[in-house]
């Protein structure tokens, strides 16, 4: 009866506006911790915010399921909740959040396959442009004076507790990098405004504004990074370059803590200075990963409906653990775990997806790839390879099934696709492949400084992004550095001894031997001797040691989403 459906639609309605209160108030403490320099509880405040969304959906789901019984498969009874809860959210600036948690809790609840369109969303019930439209997020400046001085407003408009240690000289600062940038790139741009988000963006130790600037003829980004001392705020950063923004925007590092009234409205303002990004990563940048699981998902099927190449088996070395896929059109790949992993691989399937909840939990320090998770995906058997499907069932059967004309996925993940570096360092020229060397080996000194040690350390499990980053994505044997113990490779008592197969002494099972780093670089002679001149350290116990040392005693370690050479002068 309609007491019914009213009752279940308002427990979702208050399930969620709870969750959502509770995430802006997580979200809101980032000014103060920022002003404190208080980077512990930022890091627990994100670890926080990252329960959440289970803990009420969980909440929720079992309230349902006991109240419900026998009614939770009726369909009529949940288009009528949907009817209602849509009305509900019709006034909601984050309705598109809304419908996401809706159907985190109705897939659980309803014993259906797939997304049913009457009583899931399976795309936002709202129209899209109203947001973008109706909702301002950004400030604009009219540039009446000089840029310093319109700079200098946009910092005072911080509105920070902590005073900057000197706003005129970082309003300089910013003001001559814009100017030089405008003059560089195009003849006589003159600014016009600039338009900043309202929100400031926190994240490690760190604190950006993010806008763009308006010219006659242009758009540029520009994203101004704060940093605070013992001698107050200062400007670190100015990024001008789409490529530089979508960096620190990167699927590979962790989540914003922006106080977003309108995530809609901010998202969309968000691609105007990264067209190239897409919107489900933009979702996520902010912290709202389930309603970007959601996007990526939803623009996949429009992908799918637009397109008929086939599903196959990704490029690279095939994986131990996973078998890897992907759409030759679409910039995703796809990986299942295997029923079986090859030798010498021990690890455990339930270990496989805790390392990725790791990494989920973890600050991936702009080296880690961001995965989402999925259960109990449906695709027609003919957009599959035949290659492809045997593979998958011949290696992961149970997760893979062929029911009639659909190929059932009880569980994967999806990544943003990349080249594998192996293939890259193959393939590119050698002075595209030498850079790609030595941000390979920042890349593994960066996952160190942010306490993760990859395990396994081959070519093959890092690639290498558009931008041409380096990052690691193969989380088999990924751990915490504070877990290993770094040893020196002990010495032969003689020469049988060193020419042993198997070692003559004990290994424990988080042992590390550095100087063995070397065997598995796999590189050809040049790459190999650039690699070792420039990342010596890497094989060698101090540099392993000093840093655990370091994060043992409580020391947060920043990596920074840009160039060292982008940072601006400042007195320390």
């Amino acid at each position: 009866n309609s007491t019914t459906e009213r009752r279940v639609a308002n427990v979702i309605q208050d399930a969620f506006a709870a969750y959502q209160a509770q995430f802006d108030g997580i979200t809101c403490r980032a000014k103060g911790r920022f002003e404190q320099r208080d980077w512990h509880g930022l890091y627990e405040d994100a670890q926080e915010r990252l329960e959440l969304y289970k803990d009420f959906v969980n909440e929720a789901v079992s309230e349902l399921k006991q109240s419900l019984g026998a009614q939770a498969d009726s369909k009529q009874l949940w288009a009528e909740v949907k009817r209602l809860y849509t009305e509900w959210t019709a006034g909601r600036d984050d309705f598109d959040l809304a419908e996401s948690f809706y159907n985190s809790i109705t897939m659980r609840v309803v014993s259906v396959a797939g997304l049913d369109p009457d009583i899931h969303y399976t795309g936002s019930q709202a129209a899209s442009p109203r947001s973008r439209a109706e909702a301002l997020v950004y400030c604009k400046y009219d540039k009446m004076g000089s840029t310093q001085a319109l700079v200098r407003q946009i910092l005072a408009d911080c509105c920070f507790a902590v005073d900057f240690e000197d706003i005129e000289e970082s309003a300089r600062l910013v003001a001559d990098e814009i100017t030089s940038y405008l003059a560089s790139s195009s003849e006589g741009a003159q600014i016009k405004s600039i338009e900043m988000a309202e929100p400031v963006f926190y994240r490690g130790k760190a604190a950006y504004k993010v806008g763009r600037i308006c010219t006659g003829s242009l758009c540029v980004p520009l994203v101004i990074a704060l940093s605070n001392d013992e001698r107050g705020i200062y400007v670190d950063a100015v990024l001008l370059t789409e490529d530089e923004v979508s960096i620190v925007f990167s699927f590979a590092r962790w989540y914003f803590h922006v106080e977003a009234e309108k995530p809609h409205a901010l998202v969309w303002f968000l691609k105007s200075i990264m067209p190239l990004k897409p919107i489900a990563e933009l979702y996520i940048s902010l912290g709202y990963n389930k309603h970007g699981k959601t996007e990526r998902y939803r623009d996949l099927i429009r992908h799918l409906e637009g397109s008929t190449d086939k599903f196959e088996i990704a490029r690279g070395a095939r994986g131990m653990v996973m078998v890897v896929f992907t759409l030759p059109s679409y910039d995703l790949v796809f990986k299942i775990i295997k029923d079986r992993f090859d030798y010498p691989k021990t690890t455990t399937w339930q270990e496989v997806r805790n390392r990725y909840q790791l990494v989920f939990r973890h600050d991936r320090g702009g080296r880690l790839v961001d995965a989402q998770e999925f259960e109990h995906l449906r695709f027609d058997v003919a957009r599959f390879s035949p290659e492809l499907l045997d593979e998958l069932l011949r290696v992961a059967s149970k997760n893979v099934t062929v029911e009639g004309d659909q190929v059932e996925i009880k569980h994967l993940y999806t990544e943003r696709r990349l080249i594998p570096l192996d293939v890259f360092l193959r393939e590119a020229p050698l002075e595209a492949a030498t850079e790609a060397v030595i941000d390979y080996g920042q890349a593994i000194k960066d996952l160190a400084a942010t306490n993760i040690f990859p395990g396994d350390i081959l070519l093959k499990n890092f690639g290498v992004t558009r931008h041409g980053r380096v990052v690691f994505y193969d989380y088999d044997e990924l751990c915490l550095l504070t877990d290993c113990n770094f040893r020196e490779m002990p010495q032969g008592r003689d020469f049988d001894e060193d020419m042993m197969a198997e070692p003559w002494f004990s290994v424990g099972e988080q042992d590390v031997f550095p100087e063995e780093l070397k065997t598995f670089l796999g590189m050809e002679a040049p790459l190999k001797e650039i690699f070792t001149s420039n990342y010596g350290e890497l094989f060698g116990v101090d540099f392993w040691t000093d840093l655990q040392a370091r994060h043992q005693h409580g020391e947060v370690i920043e990596v920074l989403p840009y160039n060292e050479r982008k940072r601006l002068p400042h007195h320390a």
